[in-house]
């Protein structure tokens, strides 16, 4: 595939980045694509490998040999139906995945990986330039009825492969946009909303029917999760009116840190904090907005929503931002012969920790000290691997200068309520319990009531929202036909 001495030939291209000062202004995204000429380049490294492990490293299987080749030829409407025929939103997956089809690359076993992931972007974006992408409503309907609640992006590919199965699709969302986390918990600049605006424009066009500030069940009291629904349906109700009904809400219950002075004022989870800022980039009105504008931000949680709360708080105007991380600081370079093909540890270096950032590894908060009840700072301490055990380091003790402190730790499982009302199992990490069986999948013990996304398999990347909307909607086409075209 590509040009078969091309890995020898070309080296790879990463995408540039605009200025630091000049980014850090605004809320756009800031990542400058690769040009027709140059992701000719890079799509002419993909090697004849003779089996390319990039297809099963990447969570939707993409055929990506296939679409680099056709880049290199310059046979771009080709490639987007390629890309297309395994992956709804490409433009989702191109700016905000991880790549771990690059991680599986055969090139990555001792040179740098073909970057499979900027050209996925430069398809995408040409796509939409050239008015590729189209609506594609069914040609026969076929009068069933399902419901699909929560429009991330598992809900949005099952909501649109139904769709095109002919099927009357309802998708349910409770607050006032669709897009899930892409929308409330990726910030702009890393990905603009206008790109869910535009599919969702597609998805209606197909025949989908979104219906917004739409709780099923109940909020837990005392929930802090983001939520502007305005009304309440049951979950009986969704049953009687549907033929069939798909669960994919995300996992949102954040991990909390229960130390001493956890109630302090100035302590808030990561998505209390974000969709905030995306609300307000929206051009909505908001009261009593979380800023970091002056203060010294501590941000416990090395992930990517961690980053996430950098990037924003030095938008913010943030006087210092450090983000913690319990795990001792990886390597920067992995261990190839132990790892490829799979996901690889090392030191991951964001955009946003470019941007300005204290990253602290091995440390651990052990209580939050506060005036007035305030926060004003943490107690910390460093800790050690011990007989495979964290331990604390002893007279490694201090405490840090903190104005806001943002929990990133990663998210537990799904709000309860909407599994609860429907009356379906969890299994032990508290996710809705279905198998990814190749019949019967993504079924529940409750009839006619599908899980995926999130809402099944817990806290996960995007690209495996995408994979288990897919494959749901083929298992809910199935159970209502009897039988399913849809690929899987």
């Amino acid at each position: 595939m590509g040009k078969v001495t091309g890995f020898m030939e070309y080296e790879r291209l990463e995408e540039g980045y605009k200025p630091v000062t000049e980014r850090l202004k605004h809320y756009k995204e800031f990542v400058v694509g690769l040009d027709d000429a140059q992701a000719n380049k890079q799509a002419a490294r993909c090697m004849d490998c003779g089996t390319p492990f990039c297809n099963n490293g990447c969570p939707v299987n993409n055929i990506i040999p296939d679409f680099n080749d056709l880049v290199y030829t310059k046979n771009w409407k080709a490639a987007i139906d390629t890309l297309h025929s395994t992956n709804n939103f490409p433009e989702f997956t191109g700016r905000i995945c991880p790549a771990p089809c690059e991680a599986a690359c055969t090139l990555n076993v001792n040179d740098d990986a073909v970057g499979i992931k900027s050209i996925e972007h430069a398809i995408i974006d040409r796509a939409w330039a050239e008015g590729w992408v189209q609506a594609q409503p069914a040609k026969v309907k076929t009068g069933k009825k399902v419901a699909v609640v929560g429009s991330g992006p598992a809900g949005m590919a099952a909501a649109q492969q139904l769709a095109r199965a002919g099927h009357d699709v309802t998708l349910f969302e409770k607050n006032d946009r669709i897009g899930g986390l892409l929308r409330y918990g990726i910030p702009d600049f890393k990905m603009e909303k206008s790109h869910i605006d535009r599919r969702a424009e597609q998805l209606v066009a197909e025949g989908v029917t979104i219906r917004t500030g739409i709780l099923v069940g109940e909020m837990p009291k005392g929930s802090k999760v983001t939520n502007w629904a305005k009304e309440t349906i049951s979950a009986e109700q969704l049953k009687n009116d549907f033929d069939a009904v798909l669960l994919t809400g995300g996992s949102e219950q954040s991990r909390d840190l229960p130390v001493p002075g956890r109630e302090l004022d100035g302590i808030h989870f990561a998505m209390e904090f974000l969709p905030q800022q995306n609300k307000v980039n929206a051009g909505d009105k908001l009261k009593n907005q979380l800023r970091a504008d002056g203060k010294h931000v501590i941000v416990i949680g090395g992930g990517d929503t961690g980053s996430d709360c950098v990037g924003t708080s030095n938008r913010h105007g943030a006087v210092s931002v450090t983000q913690f991380e319990v795990m001792p600081q990886p390597p920067e370079e992995e261990n190839r012969p132990l790892t490829w093909p799979y996901w690889p540890l090392k030191l991951r270096t964001s955009s946003s920790h470019e941007e300005g950032c204290e990253r602290v590894f091995s440390i651990s908060t052990k209580e939050f000290i506060g005036e007035k009840g305030k926060v004003t700072g943490l107690k910390t301490v460093q800790v050690e691997f011990k007989d495979g055990k964290l331990v604390d380091v002893p007279g490694t003790e201090k405490v840090l200068k903190a104005d806001l402190v943002l929990l990133a730790m990663g998210f537990v499982n799904p709000v309860a309520t909407v599994m609860e009302s429907f009356g379906v199992d969890k299994d032990v990490r508290g996710n809705a319990k279905a198998t990814t069986d190749f019949i019967g999948g993504y079924a529940t013990n409750v009839p006619k009531v599908f899980a995926a996304g999130d809402m099944r398999r817990g806290q996960s990347l995007v690209v495996w929202a995408i994979r288990e909307g897919r494959q749901a909607a083929r298992s809910v086409d199935e159970f209502l036909m009897g039988f399913s075209d849809l690929p899987r």
